[in-house]
């Protein structure tokens, strides 16, 4: 029995009965578009997020206020709570440490801002000319802030929507906690992220943040930028070893303040969204074995349905593995068609949740070529049971079947 013959009885059989044909691949079709679109919308997570992460700066390591609980533990009093930093610990960072490239402390806070009518509660974030090149921030319009006392702000796009609309904001004044701010530049849009979005951001002066608002010489955070991503685990341990002298703290656990490398953030992120991952994968996944039992129930329904067909092909010479064949191939065929439309419609799926909006995804090209070995390994393992029983029937006594 050539190939040839193979493919057109296949093709035969299984336009026979067309509706069964499509409800059995309709199992596979749901399973594989729903593995692509989950796993899509998994890396698209991974993607989104490593972008946010990333997007606050480059190669950095954050300093922040408080006693840390233990590994992988948040600040025990909550970030800019604790009062432990000062701006003398980040100019000693910055002059005694080789690796640091750069050093930007920042005095944040949420307070309510008014401009001729209009308010919003943003946050407002004292910082140094530093903070742009180390928090990868751009200017759109204007000028960033200088250092010094002076009441100047530089406003997001997002701030400047709730508070200017249209009107150009340079030089109009904004009121915080009743003081004064005379608008000087607009950042460039970045979009928000898990660590806050710096489009509903207001920069001023660090000095002047702790003058007018806070009173006090504290920062909220230190951020320090290393030459190299390579460099960041020396350079996070130097920082603590500096900080610990610094504050007089002879016992690690016992610091007052806690380092974070963007590095582990990022690795974490990604270890935490690769099983999200593999969780929606798996259980889409179950989906294809529900469909490939679907393919065993119909390939074993068409042996006893074909049983005296079976039977005059073998009484005219076709031989066990002719039979197994063909089986094996009207299964494997239904589940390639079947994985085929999946990963069409998966796509398809993906694509529309970007296209509007709802979620990032991301559709690789090892998902579809996994969908496609999966297409293939049900139709075979899912067949092979099927067919190989076909193949063993008796001749004479399927030819007596009814």
């Amino acid at each position: 029995m050539t190939i040839q013959d193979t493919l057109h009885e296949t093709y035969s059989a299984l336009s026979a009965n067309k509706i069964r044909s499509g409800l059995t691949m309709l199992g596979i079709i749901i399973g594989i578009s729903s593995v692509i679109a989950m796993v899509s919308i998994g890396q698209g997570a991974q993607t989104s997020i490593k972008a946010s992460i990333e997007s606050i700066g480059s190669n950095l390591i954050m300093v922040y206020p408080g006693a840390q609980r233990g590994p992988g533990a948040q600040v025990s009093t909550g970030r800019g709570q604790a009062r432990t930093l000062v701006l003398a610990d980040a100019t000693a960072i910055k002059n005694e440490i080789d690796l640091v490239k750069e050093v930007a402390p920042e005095l944040s806070g949420r307070y309510q801002v008014t401009s001729k009518g209009t308010n919003t509660n943003t946050s407002v974030v004292g910082v140094t000319p530093s903070y742009p090149a180390v928090r990868n921030l751009e200017i759109e319009q204007g000028n960033f802030v200088n250092a010094g006392i002076t009441k100047t702000a530089v406003i997001g796009p997002t701030v400047k929507t709730d508070l200017f609309g249209d009107t150009d904001p340079i030089g109009q004044a904004i009121r915080i906690k009743n003081i004064e701010f005379k608008v000087i530049g607009v950042t460039k849009a970045k979009g928000g992220s898990g660590f806050g979005s710096q489009d509903d951001m207001i920069f001023i002066p660090l000095s002047s943040a702790q003058k007018f608002l806070a009173g006090e010489d504290y920062v909220s955070t230190i951020s320090v930028q290393a030459h190299d991503p390579d460099s960041l685990t020396i350079l996070q341990q130097n920082i603590t070893d500096l900080l610990l002298e610094r504050h007089k703290i002879k016992d690690p656990a016992a610091a007052d303040f806690s380092t974070f490398n963007q590095a582990d953030i990022v690795a974490t992120a990604s270890s935490v969204t690769s099983t999200f991952t593999i969780l929606l994968g798996a259980v889409a996944g179950i989906s294809l074995v529900v469909g490939g039992i679907g393919i065993m129930n119909m390939m074993l329904t068409t042996v006893t349905e074909r049983t005296r067909e079976i039977g005059l092909r073998k009484a005219i010479g076709a031989k066990a593995k002719d039979i197994n064949r063909q089986f094996l191939v009207e299964a494997v065929t239904l589940t390639f068609i079947g994985g085929l439309i999946g990963i069409i419609l998966g796509w398809s799926v993906s694509f529309s949740i970007s296209y509007f909006g709802i979620l990032q995804t991301t559709v690789s090209l090892s998902s579809i070529l996994l969908a496609f070995g999966v297409s293939a390994a049900i139709g075979i393992i899912f067949g092979y049971y099927p067919a190989r029983r076909a193949s063993r029937l008796n001749p004479i006594e399927a030819l007596r079947y009814e």
